[in-house]
């Protein structure tokens, strides 16, 4: 996508909702501009009456009406698209405000400074799994979207799907997305929240139900054993200096402070959209994570060479 936060190339239905009435409301803006503009230039350019000759009388002032009605004929005229865009904006938040009924797919997201906490639902506990700054939906199916502030006030927004919707701590806030078609959607915390919310960002990935079921039975696994001492090595790693904030289901680390890395490495970045996820890109932010986003709560483990290849060896079995 050349323009990922384009909320004028829609692909969901709430958005394709809004994008008419967004581009009246431009084209009125427009208009009204360039009729000011033009009544400003007229009026500057018209010509002013002579000055009176040398021992002339000043012309008497007179108190007309015709400025009066030109006000009250601009007022009237600027009532009709005003009335109509106020007519249009309800009807379209009368569309796009129901939440859905019994969505197939419910998420409970939790924004945090920076990064986001999304939770799938299930009937049952052993189908219910979390994943961090990236969303799966199905397409063509509106999905539930549960809002929490983990920190400060956040906003989720994912400008080619839906509108924005604050996330408030002690308060829950529902939303709703729903993609047309198959894509990579790019959200983004549209809420001021500290020194690195334009680091805070998340990607929608929208699917066709049969694969997006596939990766939900995916991310429903445990992690996979280590297989080699490197591996082995590197657990050990991250089980002492990692699990006190991350968790990785099918092991001893089951924190929640930090993104849940049980399949880290299907993901396609890191640091919430800070880098793309890949060797290189993991190896720099184990290793230094306050250089590539300064006041992020991971810190600096001071780790050997030798540690770090074998907790990077480790954690790209995470898939």
């Amino acid at each position: 996508m050349s323009h990922p936060l384009s909320y004028l190339d829609v692909a969901g239905a709430q958005a394709a909702t809004v994008e008419p009435l967004l581009w009246a409301t431009i084209a009125i803006s427009v208009a009204v501009t360039a009729i000011i503009a033009l009544l400003l230039a007229g009026g500057l350019w018209r010509r002013r009456a002579p000055a009176p000759a040398e021992g002339e009388a000043l012309p008497t002032l007179e108190r007309g009406v015709e400025g009066a009605r030109w006000i009250w004929i601009g007022v009237g005229i600027s009532l009709v698209p005003l009335f109509a865009t106020l007519v249009w904006t309800v009807a379209v938040l009368a569309q796009v405000g129901p939440l859905p009924r019994n969505p197939r797919v419910t998420l409970d997201v939790t924004a945090n400074q920076w990064w986001w906490d999304v939770r799938y639902d299930g009937p049952q506990p052993d189908q219910i799994f979390h994943t961090a700054n990236e969303i799966h939906v199905p397409v063509g199916e509106p999905v539930l979207v549960r809002l929490h502030g983990g920190d400060v006030i956040h906003s989720f927004w994912v400008p080619r799907l839906s509108g924005k919707t604050d996330l408030i701590p002690g308060q829950t806030n529902q939303a709703w997305i729903e993609a047309d078609r198959p894509g990579i959607y790019r959200g983004q915390c549209a809420e001021y929240c500290g020194a690195q919310h334009a680091h805070m960002a998340f990607e929608v990935v929208a699917e066709p139900r049969a694969a997006f079921d596939r990766w939900r039975a995916r991310q429903l696994q445990t992690a996979p054993p280590p297989a080699s001492e490197a591996q082995a090595a590197g657990f050990a790693l991250f089980a002492s200096r990692c699990g006190m904030c991350h968790s990785i289901r099918g092991t001893s680390a089951r924190a929640s402070a930090a993104p849940d890395l049980t399949h880290l490495m299907s993901r396609r970045t890191l640091a919430a959209g800070t880098l793309p996820n890949n060797p290189q890109s993991l190896t720099g932010w184990i290793e230094n994570p306050q250089a590539i986003k300064p006041g992020a709560l991971m810190p600096d483990q001071g780790l050997s060479a030798a540690d770090l290849n074998s907790l990077r060896a480790y954690l790209e079995t995470l898939r």
